[in-house]
C-alpha cells in the first residue's frame, strides 16, 4: 500500500511540473541559436533548462514517503505553472509582435484572440515588421495559391531575419492557423523557416511557445481539440474604424465535403456557450460598434449544450430536401435561439452571420430574419455547383432541385432578400454539361455577391483519396472566367434596377479611390459610394452635420455597376427609424457584385 501511495504522490507531482492541458503539447527542438539580452547569465541558464528538460527531482519534488495519502494543494492544480521554467519565462517583457492575417474572417477573429492572449502577457503590438521582435502569420490552407503566398512571405521574413544586426534581439517567426496544422513537418523540419508553430486550437499556448523560441529552440503545438472555443478569451478587436466586429460563435466543421480541408485543419464542430457570446456583443454595443458578424465554419448549425436546461432529445431541423453525412444531434440551444437573443441586445446594431450551410435553414431561422429589423436581409447560400452530379461527388447533401426549392422558400418568407454564394469551377469529373448547369443556376437565382474559385485539390480530403483531379488547369481557368462573366452580366442588370431608389448605408470611411468620397455598405452587403458632404440630421431637419464612419445615412442611388452603387446622401438616420420609413429598403435584394479567387 505504501509503495502504491508513493507512486500516486510522484504522479501528482508530475502534474505540477507539466499541467494537464500541456500533456498534448508537441515540442520540436533544433540546435539553439544565440540570444542577446542584458542578463546574459540568466539567459544562458534559461537556454540550458529548455534544452535539457526537467530533471528527476522535478518529477518527485514534494512527494512524501511518510504519508499514506498525498495532500493536494493549490500549486498542484495550477495549470499555468511550468515548474522547471523561470516564473516570468512566459512574460512578453514588452517585446513587440506584428500580426499578418491571410484568408477568411475566421482568421481575423483568430488574430484578435491570439493578440488578447499575448497582450495579457506583456507583449506590445506593432504594424511595422522591421521593428517587430515577433512576426506571426495567421494562415489559410484552403487553396494552393493561399499556401504559396505564405511560403513566399516566409522566405522574405527569413531573409529579413538574417539581415538583422547582431546587437538586436533576433526576430522570431511564427505560423498560426490552418497551414500550421496541415504542413507542420514541412514548415519545421524540411524548410526550417520557423521558430513557432501553433494550430487553431493552441493559441492559449503561445506565451509558452514564444518563451521556448526565445530560449533558442523551435516550438510547436498543433493538436486539435474537441472542446476549445476560447469562450473565456475576450478578443481585442482591431478594426481601424471600430464600427464593425466579428464574433466567433463556433469552431470546426463536421460536414466533410469531399473538397474541403477545414475539418482536418480546424477539427470537429463545437459551439461556444451562448452566455459568453451575449457578453461579448453587449461589450461591443457599449463600445459603439454598429455591426456584428457572427462567425463559424458552419455558423447556422450552432448548438450550445453547455447548460442542462438547453439539453433535450429533440433533433435539429434541416432545410427540406437536405441531409447530412453524420447523424443528427439532439438537444442544445440552436442558431435561431442565439440569433434571437443577439438581435435583442441593441436595435441599432446590424447583425450578419457567415458562413452558413444551406442544410441548416429551417423556417424558424428565416421567420426570425424577416421579423427583426436589425438582422440583415442578406443570406450567404454557398451552392458550389449547379449540377446534381457534381454536388453528389462533393458530398454536399443536396441536389440542384432541393437547392432551388430552398431559394424559393427563402424569397417567399423574406421578400427582398439578397443572396450571395460560393462556386467551384473544374471539380473532379465536372463535364461541360455540369458547367452549363452551374451557369444556368447563377442566372436563375440572381445572387448579389459571388465568391468564385478554381478547384485546388488538398491532401487528406475525401476527394484526394477517392477522386481524380481530372479537369485540366486551362479548362478550370476558362470555366472560372465564364462564371465571372455570368455573374457580372447578371449583377449589372439587377443593380441598375436600384437607380432612383433609396438605400440605408452604414458608413465605413473614406473611399480608396478618392478622398472626396465616402463609402459604406447597404443591408445587402454591397458597397455604396457617395460624395463627402454635410447632411440633415433627419429628412425634415434644416440643421446639417458631417457624415462620419459608423453613421447610418440614407443614400439615393444614381448609378450602378456589377461591383458597387453610387449615389448622394439625403440625411442621417438610425436603424430603427429607417425600418419604419423604408419598409422596402432591401428593394428586392437585387444588388450585385462579384469577387474572384483562383488557384
Amino acid at each position: 500500500m505504501r509503495n502504491t501511495n508513493r507512486l500516486r504522490s510522484i504522479f501528482l507531482t508530475f502534474e505540477q511540473w507539466l499541467p494537464r492541458w500541456s500533456l498534448q503539447h508537441r515540442l520540436c527542438c533544433s540546435k539553439p541559436v544565440s540570444v542577446h539580452s542584458n542578463e546574459e547569465s540568466r539567459a544562458e541558464k534559461f537556454k540550458t533548462q529548455i534544452a535539457t528538460g526537467p530533471r528527476f527531482h522535478d518529477f518527485v519534488k514534494g512527494a512524501s514517503i511518510n504519508k499514506l495519502q498525498p495532500v493536494i494543494t493549490d500549486d498542484l492544480i495550477d495549470t499555468d505553472k511550468h515548474a522547471y521554467l523561470p516564473e516570468d519565462s512566459e512574460s512578453g517583457n514588452s517585446r513587440t509582435v506584428c500580426f499578418e492575417t491571410y484568408g477568411c474572417q475566421m482568421n481575423v477573429n483568430d488574430t484578435e484572440i491570439a493578440w488578447s492572449i499575448l497582450q495579457k502577457k506583456g507583449y506590445q503590438r506593432t504594424s511595422d515588421v522591421a521593428e517587430a521582435d515577433v512576426v506571426l502569420l495567421v494562415t489559410c490552407s484552403i487553396r494552393e495559391k493561399a499556401e504559396q503566398t505564405i511560403w513566399n512571405r516566409l522566405r522574405q521574413l527569413t531573409a529579413m531575419k538574417k539581415r538583422r544586426l547582431k546587437t538586436r534581439v533576433p526576430m522570431k517567426i511564427g505560423v498560426l492557423g490552418c497551414m500550421a496544422e496541415r504542413l507542420k513537418s514541412e514548415l519545421l523540419e524540411r524548410e526550417k523557416l520557423l521558430d513557432v508553430l501553433a494550430g487553431p486550437d493552441a493559441y492559449r499556448d503561445l506565451p509558452r511557445l514564444l518563451s521556448v523560441a526565445h530560449g533558442g529552440q523551435q516550438a510547436s503545438n498543433v493538436l486539435l481539440s474537441l472542446e476549445e472555443t476560447y469562450a473565456d478569451v475576450m478578443p481585442v478587436h482591431h478594426s481601424p474604424q471600430g464600427y464593425s466586429a466579428f464574433v466567433s460563435i463556433m469552431r470546426g466543421c463536421d460536414n466533410m465535403c469531399s473538397y474541403c480541408i477545414v475539418p482536418f485543419t480546424r477539427g470537429r464542430e463545437r459551439s461556444r456557450p451562448v452566455s459568453s457570446i451575449l457578453e461579448e456583443v453587449h461589450i461591443l454595443s457599449e463600445q459603439g460598434v454598429k455591426e456584428v458578424t457572427l462567425l463559424g465554419q458552419n455558423v447556422n448549425s450552432y448548438r450550445d449544450t453547455s447548460e442542462e436546461q438547453f439539453c433535450s432529445s429533440e433533433p435539429g431541423q434541416l432545410s427540406r430536401g437536405f441531409r447530412t453525412v453524420y447523424r443528427a444531434r439532439p438537444g442544445g440551444l440552436r442558431f435561431a435561439d442565439l440569433l434571437d437573443r443577439v438581435s435583442l441586445i441593441d436595435p441599432d446594431m446590424r447583425i450578419r452571420f457567415t458562413s452558413p450551410h444551406p442544410k441548416d435553414f429551417p423556417d424558424e431561422v428565416l421567420q426570425l430574419i424577416k421579423e427583426r429589423a436589425n438582422i440583415c436581409k442578406q443570406i450567404h447560400l454557398p451552392a458550389q455547383s449547379g449540377s446534381s452530379t457534381v454536388l453528389q461527388a462533393m458530398r454536399r447533401g443536396y441536389s440542384r432541385e432541393a437547392y432551388l426549392e430552398l431559394v424559393d422558400n427563402i424569397k417567399r418568407i423574406i421578400p427582398g432578400v439578397s443572396l450571395s454564394s460560393d462556386f467551384i469551377s473544374g471539380f473532379c469529373g465536372e463535364t461541360e454539361e455540369d458547367h452549363l448547369q452551374t451557369l444556368s443556376l447563377i442566372r436563375e437565382v440572381r445572387y448579389n455577391v459571388g465568391f468564385l474559385f478554381a478547384y485546388s485539390m488538398r491532401k487528406k480530403t475525401h476527394a484526394f483519396h477517392r477522386l481524380q483531379d481530372d479537369v485540366p488547369a486551362e479548362v478550370k481557368q476558362r470555366r472560372l472566367e465564364e462564371l465571372i462573366c455570368m455573374f457580372r452580366e447578371e449583377a449589372t442588370k439587377v443593380n441598375s434596377a436600384l437607380i432612383g431608389r433609396t438605400q440605408l448605408v452604414l458608413v465605413e470611411g473614406e473611399s480608396k479611390r478618392s478622398a472626396q468620397d465616402l463609402c459604406g455598405r447597404n443591408d445587402g452587403n454591397v458597397k455604396v459610394i457617395f460624395p463627402r458632404q454635410e447632411v440633415a440630421g433627419q429628412p425634415t431637419d434644416t440643421h446639417t452635420s458631417p457624415i462620419n464612419p459608423g453613421d447610418y445615412v440614407l443614400i439615393k442611388i444614381e448609378s450602378a455597376n456589377s461591383q458597387s452603387l453610387r449615389g448622394h446622401a439625403l440625411s442621417h438616420t438610425s436603424l430603427s427609424d429607417s425600418a419604419t420609413r423604408l419598409p422596402d429598403h432591401c428593394h428586392d435584394g437585387q444588388l450585385a457584385s462579384v469577387a474572384r479567387y483562383g488557384v
